[in-house]
Protein backbone atom coordinates (compact mmCIF):
# COMPACT_ATOMS: atom_id res chain seq x y z
CA UNK A 1 0.00 0.00 0.00
CA UNK A 2 1.55 3.62 -0.84
CA UNK A 3 1.83 6.49 1.56
CA UNK A 4 -1.09 8.41 0.19
CA UNK A 5 -3.31 5.43 0.98
CA UNK A 6 -1.80 5.32 4.16
CA UNK A 7 -2.46 8.90 5.24
CA UNK A 8 -6.25 8.78 3.22
CA UNK A 9 -7.07 5.88 5.78
CA UNK A 10 -5.64 7.93 8.90
CA UNK A 11 -7.45 10.72 8.13
CA UNK A 12 -10.46 8.80 7.72
CA UNK A 13 -9.83 7.30 10.99
CA UNK A 14 -9.30 10.48 12.72
CA UNK A 15 -12.93 12.00 11.07
CA UNK A 16 -14.59 8.41 11.90
CA UNK A 17 -13.10 9.11 15.95
CA UNK A 18 -15.48 12.27 15.79
CA UNK A 19 -18.37 10.02 15.36
CA UNK A 20 -19.57 9.01 19.05
CA UNK A 21 -18.89 12.29 21.11
CA UNK A 22 -21.08 14.60 18.48
CA UNK A 23 -23.92 12.40 18.72
CA UNK A 24 -23.85 12.66 22.27
CA UNK A 25 -23.28 16.09 21.98
CA UNK A 26 -26.06 16.85 19.41
CA UNK A 27 -28.72 14.19 21.44
CA UNK A 28 -29.39 17.05 24.04
CA UNK A 29 -30.99 18.94 21.49
CA UNK A 30 -32.60 16.85 19.22
CA UNK A 31 -34.08 13.26 19.06
CA UNK A 32 -32.82 10.14 17.98
CA UNK A 33 -33.91 9.14 14.70
CA UNK A 34 -34.51 12.74 13.43
CA UNK A 35 -30.58 13.32 14.13
CA UNK A 36 -29.74 10.62 12.10
CA UNK A 37 -31.84 11.44 9.27
CA UNK A 38 -30.61 15.07 9.45
CA UNK A 39 -27.13 13.97 9.25
CA UNK A 40 -27.98 11.03 6.35
CA UNK A 41 -29.85 13.54 4.31
CA UNK A 42 -27.34 16.80 4.55
CA UNK A 43 -24.03 14.92 3.75
CA UNK A 44 -26.22 13.17 0.95
CA UNK A 45 -26.93 16.20 -0.67
CA UNK A 46 -23.60 17.42 -0.14
CA UNK A 47 -22.15 14.81 -2.42
CA UNK A 48 -24.97 14.99 -4.97
CA UNK A 49 -24.30 18.41 -5.56
CA UNK A 50 -20.44 17.63 -5.71
CA UNK A 51 -20.79 14.70 -8.21
CA UNK A 52 -23.48 16.96 -10.45
CA UNK A 53 -20.19 19.93 -10.35
CA UNK A 54 -17.79 16.87 -11.42
CA UNK A 55 -20.49 15.30 -14.05
CA UNK A 56 -20.01 11.74 -12.66
CA UNK A 57 -22.25 9.49 -14.29
CA UNK A 58 -25.55 8.45 -12.65
CA UNK A 59 -26.77 4.81 -13.06
CA UNK A 60 -29.69 4.30 -14.94
CA UNK A 61 -29.57 0.37 -14.58
CA UNK A 62 -32.39 -0.98 -11.97
CA UNK A 63 -30.31 -3.37 -11.05
CA UNK A 64 -27.35 -0.86 -9.93
CA UNK A 65 -30.24 1.24 -7.61
CA UNK A 66 -31.35 -1.60 -5.98
CA UNK A 67 -27.50 -2.48 -5.15
CA UNK A 68 -27.57 1.14 -3.79
CA UNK A 69 -30.67 0.46 -1.97
CA UNK A 70 -28.71 -2.60 0.27
CA UNK A 71 -25.85 -0.93 0.84
CA UNK A 72 -28.03 2.33 2.01
CA UNK A 73 -29.86 0.39 4.40
CA UNK A 74 -26.62 -0.65 5.44
CA UNK A 75 -24.10 2.16 5.86
CA UNK A 76 -26.88 4.36 6.66
CA UNK A 77 -29.92 2.93 8.24
CA UNK A 78 -29.04 0.20 10.24
CA UNK A 79 -25.68 2.31 11.05
CA UNK A 80 -27.10 5.44 11.90
CA UNK A 81 -29.89 3.04 14.03
CA UNK A 82 -27.56 1.33 15.97
CA UNK A 83 -25.32 4.47 16.72
CA UNK A 84 -27.70 7.08 17.81
CA UNK A 85 -29.92 4.89 19.65
CA UNK A 86 -26.50 2.88 21.75
CA UNK A 87 -25.82 6.90 22.53
CA UNK A 88 -28.50 6.66 25.47
CA UNK A 89 -26.85 3.67 26.87
CA UNK A 90 -23.14 3.12 26.07
CA UNK A 91 -20.61 4.98 27.02
CA UNK A 92 -18.47 6.96 23.91
CA UNK A 93 -15.24 4.87 24.83
CA UNK A 94 -17.39 1.44 25.15
CA UNK A 95 -19.24 2.38 21.98
CA UNK A 96 -15.84 3.05 20.13
CA UNK A 97 -15.02 0.04 21.22
CA UNK A 98 -17.52 -2.51 20.01
CA UNK A 99 -17.98 -0.30 16.44
CA UNK A 100 -14.46 -1.98 15.84
CA UNK A 101 -15.73 -4.84 15.63
CA UNK A 102 -16.32 -4.05 12.04
CA UNK A 103 -12.85 -5.17 10.58
CA UNK A 104 -13.53 -8.24 11.93
CA UNK A 105 -17.09 -8.83 10.35
CA UNK A 106 -15.93 -7.29 7.06
CA UNK A 107 -13.34 -9.62 7.11
CA UNK A 108 -15.24 -12.68 7.13
CA UNK A 109 -17.72 -11.41 4.77
CA UNK A 110 -14.75 -10.69 2.30
CA UNK A 111 -13.36 -14.12 3.10
CA UNK A 112 -16.63 -15.32 1.94
CA UNK A 113 -18.14 -13.48 -1.00
CA UNK A 114 -15.40 -11.56 -2.25
CA UNK A 115 -12.61 -14.57 -2.23
CA UNK A 116 -10.27 -11.78 -0.50
CA UNK A 117 -7.54 -14.36 1.24
CA UNK A 118 -6.07 -13.09 4.49
CA UNK A 119 -2.43 -15.22 5.25
CA UNK A 120 -2.47 -16.05 8.65
CA UNK A 121 -0.40 -13.62 9.79
CA UNK A 122 -2.71 -10.77 8.66
CA UNK A 123 -5.52 -12.58 11.15
CA UNK A 124 -3.10 -12.81 13.97
CA UNK A 125 -2.64 -8.50 13.18
CA UNK A 126 -6.51 -7.99 13.31
CA UNK A 127 -6.52 -9.84 16.39
CA UNK A 128 -3.50 -8.49 18.11
CA UNK A 129 -5.25 -4.84 16.79
CA UNK A 130 -8.80 -5.57 18.35
CA UNK A 131 -7.27 -6.88 21.76
CA UNK A 132 -5.01 -3.57 21.75
CA UNK A 133 -8.08 -1.29 21.35
CA UNK A 134 -9.49 -3.33 24.08
CA UNK A 135 -7.04 -2.49 26.61
CA UNK A 136 -6.87 1.21 25.72
CA UNK A 137 -10.52 1.18 26.27
CA UNK A 138 -11.01 -1.22 29.26
CA UNK A 139 -10.12 1.74 31.97
CA UNK A 140 -12.42 3.91 30.51
CA UNK A 141 -15.80 1.94 30.36
CA UNK A 142 -18.39 2.84 32.47
CA UNK A 143 -21.95 1.69 31.83
CA UNK A 144 -25.11 0.66 33.20
CA UNK A 145 -25.91 -2.78 34.39
CA UNK A 146 -28.41 -5.12 33.50
CA UNK A 147 -30.69 -4.51 30.33
CA UNK A 148 -28.37 -1.42 29.38
CA UNK A 149 -25.31 -3.11 29.79
CA UNK A 150 -27.01 -5.46 27.18
CA UNK A 151 -29.23 -3.30 24.75
CA UNK A 152 -26.09 -0.60 24.01
CA UNK A 153 -23.77 -3.08 22.58
CA UNK A 154 -26.53 -4.51 20.99
CA UNK A 155 -26.97 -1.70 19.09
CA UNK A 156 -23.24 -0.77 17.79
CA UNK A 157 -22.59 -4.38 17.06
CA UNK A 158 -25.85 -3.91 14.88
CA UNK A 159 -24.24 -0.63 13.58
CA UNK A 160 -21.20 -2.59 12.86
CA UNK A 161 -23.00 -5.09 10.86
CA UNK A 162 -24.54 -2.88 9.01
CA UNK A 163 -21.37 -1.05 7.97
CA UNK A 164 -19.20 -4.56 7.57
CA UNK A 165 -22.09 -5.82 4.86
CA UNK A 166 -21.89 -1.94 2.70
CA UNK A 167 -18.45 -2.55 2.83
CA UNK A 168 -18.97 -5.82 0.78
CA UNK A 169 -21.96 -4.69 -1.27
CA UNK A 170 -19.38 -1.71 -2.36
CA UNK A 171 -17.16 -3.53 -3.05
CA UNK A 172 -19.16 -5.21 -6.05
CA UNK A 173 -20.38 -2.64 -7.70
CA UNK A 174 -17.02 -0.38 -7.41
CA UNK A 175 -16.51 -1.53 -11.28
CA UNK A 176 -20.07 0.20 -12.87
CA UNK A 177 -20.77 3.17 -9.95
CA UNK A 178 -18.93 6.16 -9.44
CA UNK A 179 -17.93 5.99 -6.16
CA UNK A 180 -19.27 9.53 -4.97
CA UNK A 181 -22.59 9.16 -6.76
CA UNK A 182 -22.63 5.98 -4.35
CA UNK A 183 -22.50 7.30 -1.29
CA UNK A 184 -24.65 10.51 -2.36
CA UNK A 185 -27.06 7.61 -3.43
CA UNK A 186 -26.72 5.29 -0.53
CA UNK A 187 -26.77 8.28 1.92
CA UNK A 188 -30.06 10.00 1.00
CA UNK A 189 -31.57 6.26 -0.14
CA UNK A 190 -30.77 4.79 3.64
CA UNK A 191 -32.51 8.10 5.29
CA UNK A 192 -35.84 7.32 3.94
CA UNK A 193 -36.35 4.57 6.89
CA UNK A 194 -35.08 6.64 9.35
CA UNK A 195 -37.52 9.57 7.98
CA UNK A 196 -40.30 7.27 8.48
CA UNK A 197 -39.66 6.15 11.94
CA UNK A 198 -38.62 9.84 13.34
CA UNK A 199 -41.85 10.81 11.78
CA UNK A 200 -43.67 7.67 13.38
CA UNK A 201 -42.04 7.41 16.90
CA UNK A 202 -40.54 11.00 17.49
CA UNK A 203 -41.40 14.44 17.27
CA UNK A 204 -38.74 15.51 14.52
CA UNK A 205 -39.99 19.57 14.30
CA UNK A 206 -38.90 19.51 18.22
CA UNK A 207 -35.14 21.09 17.65
CA UNK A 208 -33.07 23.14 19.45
CA UNK A 209 -31.14 25.06 17.30
CA UNK A 210 -28.32 25.88 19.82
CA UNK A 211 -24.65 26.38 18.75
CA UNK A 212 -23.77 22.85 20.02
CA UNK A 213 -26.26 21.12 17.97
CA UNK A 214 -25.74 23.26 14.64
CA UNK A 215 -21.56 22.31 15.41
CA UNK A 216 -22.26 18.79 15.86
CA UNK A 217 -24.66 18.18 12.87
CA UNK A 218 -22.52 20.44 10.66
CA UNK A 219 -19.32 18.48 11.80
CA UNK A 220 -20.56 14.93 11.79
CA UNK A 221 -22.65 15.58 8.21
CA UNK A 222 -19.88 16.98 6.11
CA UNK A 223 -15.93 16.17 7.13
CA UNK A 224 -17.17 13.41 9.86
CA UNK A 225 -19.77 11.28 6.77
CA UNK A 226 -19.24 13.17 3.32
CA UNK A 227 -15.59 13.60 3.58
CA UNK A 228 -14.73 10.65 5.31
CA UNK A 229 -17.26 8.00 3.34
CA UNK A 230 -16.48 9.58 -0.10
CA UNK A 231 -12.45 8.89 0.77
CA UNK A 232 -12.80 5.85 2.26
CA UNK A 233 -14.84 3.93 -0.76
CA UNK A 234 -12.12 5.72 -2.92
CA UNK A 235 -9.85 3.85 -1.25
CA UNK A 236 -11.69 0.75 -1.40
CA UNK A 237 -11.77 0.92 -5.36
CA UNK A 238 -7.56 0.82 -4.98
CA UNK A 239 -6.84 -1.35 -1.44
CA UNK A 240 -8.41 -4.74 -0.19
CA UNK A 241 -10.94 -4.78 2.26
CA UNK A 242 -9.53 -6.21 4.96
CA UNK A 243 -6.47 -4.63 4.71
CA UNK A 244 -7.84 -0.97 4.39
CA UNK A 245 -9.81 -2.06 7.62
CA UNK A 246 -7.53 -2.56 9.41
CA UNK A 247 -6.92 1.39 9.86
CA UNK A 248 -10.40 1.58 11.74
CA UNK A 249 -8.38 -0.08 14.65
CA UNK A 250 -6.90 3.58 15.05
CA UNK A 251 -9.92 5.28 15.35
CA UNK A 252 -10.31 4.47 19.00
CA UNK A 253 -6.91 5.47 19.56
CA UNK A 254 -7.43 8.55 17.93
CA UNK A 255 -10.66 9.33 20.14
CA UNK A 256 -9.02 8.73 23.40
CA UNK A 257 -6.20 10.82 22.20
CA UNK A 258 -8.93 13.32 21.55
CA UNK A 259 -10.21 13.18 24.73
CA UNK A 260 -6.35 13.59 26.82
CA UNK A 261 -6.17 16.58 24.57
CA UNK A 262 -9.49 18.34 25.04
CA UNK A 263 -11.06 16.70 27.74
CA UNK A 264 -8.01 15.92 30.26
CA UNK A 265 -8.18 11.93 30.09
CA UNK A 266 -5.38 10.46 31.49
CA UNK A 267 -2.19 8.71 30.07
CA UNK A 268 -1.81 5.97 31.54
CA UNK A 269 0.48 2.41 30.97
CA UNK A 270 -3.12 0.81 29.45
CA UNK A 271 -3.16 3.68 27.25
CA UNK A 272 0.59 2.93 26.06
CA UNK A 273 0.23 -0.57 26.16
CA UNK A 274 -2.58 -0.77 24.08
CA UNK A 275 -1.41 1.84 21.54
CA UNK A 276 1.84 -0.20 20.89
CA UNK A 277 -0.56 -3.28 20.26
CA UNK A 278 -2.72 -1.48 17.79
CA UNK A 279 0.52 -0.36 16.05
CA UNK A 280 1.62 -3.80 15.88
CA UNK A 281 -1.58 -5.32 14.71
CA UNK A 282 -1.71 -2.66 12.28
CA UNK A 283 2.29 -2.95 10.74
CA UNK A 284 1.37 -6.91 10.29
CA UNK A 285 -1.65 -6.90 8.19
CA UNK A 286 0.10 -3.90 5.93
CA UNK A 287 3.76 -5.78 6.04
CA UNK A 288 1.85 -9.41 4.88
CA UNK A 289 -0.90 -7.48 2.81
CA UNK A 290 -0.94 -7.53 -1.01
CA UNK A 291 0.19 -4.72 -3.46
Amino acid sequence: MGSRFTLILLLVAFLNALCFPLITLGLTHVSHMTFATLRAVLAGLVLGVVAIMLRRPIPTDFRSWIALAFIGLGATTSAYFGMFHAAEFVSPGLATVIANCQPLIAAALAFAFLSERLRPAQYVGLAIGFLGIVVVALPQLDIKQGFDGVIGPAFIVLAAAGLAVSNVLMKGVRNRIDPLVAMSAQLLLGAIPLAVMALALEQPFKIHLSSDFVFSLIVLALPGTALAYWLWFWVLDRVPLSQANAFTLLTPVFALLLGIGFFGEQFGPSLAFGLVLTAIGLVIVERYGGS
